[in-house]
C-alpha cells in the first residue's frame, strides 16, 4: 500500500473523548444500540429511497407508540422535519401561530418562512407555552386577504425554555384550534424527554390529545442522524411524500436513518437515555441550587437548567465546559444533559461552578 493511500484510509481520532460540555445534547455521541443496529443494516443491497425493509418495518414501531394511523416519514434533521411538517398543513397563504421563543421562529434562519414560504405568527409567553387565550392573540382576520391566514398552530414539547405541556393542555390548545378551522403541530424534538418526565405513553399527550403532525427528534437522544415527521392525522396532511423530495428531505439510504429509530423505539432505549439526562439535569440542579451567586430561574422539568450567575464567571467556566448564554442581556445560560451525561460529569461541573464562584 502506498503512503498516499495509507494516509487516506487511516482514520484518526481528533477529540479528547473524555471532554463534556453542557452547551447540547447535540453535542453526544452516538449511542452503542444505535451503532449496533448501523452495523445490522449494512452489508448488501437494499432499494434506495424508503422502499427498504427498515423503513416498511418502522411504521409499525411508529405506530406501537402513536396509533394505527400513524405514518412515519424519517428526514434527515429537525429545521427539515419542521418545515416539510408544516407546508403539509397549510396553502401558500397559511400562517402557523406560534410562541416568540418557538425553534422555527429563533433558531432556523428564517426556513419555515423562506423555504416553506409560510408566515409565523408568534407571541410572547413568560414560560415558553401557548394556551388558548395567547393563541387568539393572532389567530383572526379568516377571509381578510390582506392577512395571512392563521391555519395550523405549531407548540414545542418540551418548550425551548425546559418547561412541558401536560396532556390536558395540548387537548386544550387542539379543541380550541380545531374549533377555529387551525390544524395542530408539536416540534417534538425533545418529546422523548417530556414523555420520560410526564410519565406517560408518546400517544397520550399527542394522538390522543388531538395533534396532527408532529417532528420526532431522535438525534438529540442518540440518533447518528434523523429525525420523522409522523402525521397523527392522515386527513390533515396533503403531498407530504413530494414536499419531502422538495424540501431536500429525501433520503436515498434510507435504511440508515430508519433502523436507528426502529433501535430507539422496537424497546425502552428512547425512553432509558431520556430518562437518564433528564435525571443528570435534575442532579444539576440540586448541586448549584445553594451556591451563593447561582440562581436557577426556570422549572427543571426535563434536561435543561437555566441559571444566572455573574458573566465574567461563566466566561471563565466556558473554557473548560461547554455551555450558551441563553440571554446576552441579562448573562442567564443554559446548560443541557444527554443520554451520556454521567454522574460524575454533574458533579465536576457543579464543583467547578462553586470554585469559580469563590474566586469573585
Amino acid at each position: 500500500m502506498t503512503e498516499a493511500a495509507t494516509t487516506s484510509t487511516d482514520a484518526q481520532r481528533r477529540h479528547d473523548p473524555s471532554v463534556r460540555g453542557f452547551a447540547s445534547d447535540n453535542y453526544a455521541g452516538v449511542h452503542p444500540e444505535v451503532l449496533a443496529a448501523l452495523a445490522l443494516a449494512n452489508g448488501g443491497h437494499q432499494i434506495s429511497y424508503g422502499e427498504d425493509e427498515y423503513t416498511s418495518h418502522l411504521q409499525d414501531v411508529f405506530r406501537s407508540h402513536f396509533g394505527e394511523r400513524a405514518e412515519a416519514y424519517p428526514v434527515f434533521n429537525g429545521t427539515g422535519a419542521n418545515v416539510v411538517a408544516l407546508q403539509a398543513l397549510l396553502p401558500r397563504w397559511g400562517a402557523v401561530v406560534a410562541a416568540e421563543t418557538a425553534h422555527i421562529n429563533v433558531d432556523e434562519c428564517g426556513a419555515p418562512e423562506k423555504i416553506a414560504g409560510l408566515k409565523l405568527l408568534t407571541v410572547p409567553t413568560p414560560d415558553g407555552k401557548l394556551t388558548p387565550e395567547l393563541i387568539d392573540r393572532q389567530a383572526w382576520g379568516w377571509g381578510d386577504e390582506h392577512r395571512a391566514q392563521p391555519l395550523a398552530v405549531s407548540i414545542t414539547q418540551s418548550t425551548e425554555l425546559g418547561t412541558l405541556y401536560t396532556a390536558e393542555e395540548i387537548r386544550a390548545i387542539c379543541d380550541h384550534a380545531h374549533e377555529r378551522g387551525m390544524l395542530v403541530h408539536v416540534d417534538g424534538s425533545r418529546l422523548a424527554n417530556a414523555a420520560a418526565s410526564l410519565n406517560l405513553p408518546l400517544r397520550a399527550f399527542t394522538t390522543d390529545a388531538g395533534v396532527d403532525v408532529l417532528s420526532f427528534g431522535g438525534t438529540k437522544n442518540g440518533l447518528l442522524m434523523g429525525e420523522a415527521v409522523v402525521v397523527l392525522n392522515p386527513d390533515a396532511v396533503k403531498n407530504i411524500l413530494f414536499l419531502r423530495k422538495m424540501s431536500m428531505q429525501l433520503a436515498s439510504k434510507m435504511r440508515f436513518v430508519s433502523v436507528q429509530f426502529e433501535a430507539l423505539l422496537s424497546g425502552d432505549l428512547w425512553l432509558r437515555s431520556a430518562s437518564h439526562a433528564n435525571a443528570m439535569a435534575r442532579r444539576l440542579e440540586a448541586a448549584v441550587r445553594d451556591i451563593d451567586g447561582v440562581e436557577v430561574v426556570r422549572p427543571v422539568q426535563a434536561n435543561a437548567v437555566f441559571a444566572l450567575l455573574p458573566r465574567e464567571v461563566s466566561e471563565r467556566l466556558q473554557k473548560s465546559y461547554r455551555f450558551y448564554f441563553w440571554n446576552e442581556h441579562t448573562g442567564e445560560v443554559r446548560w443541557m444533559a444527554a443520554f451520556d451525561t454521567t454522574e460524575a460529569d454533574i458533579d465536576s461541573f457543579a464543583a467547578a461552578i462553586a470554585e469559580e464562584m469563590g474566586k469573585r
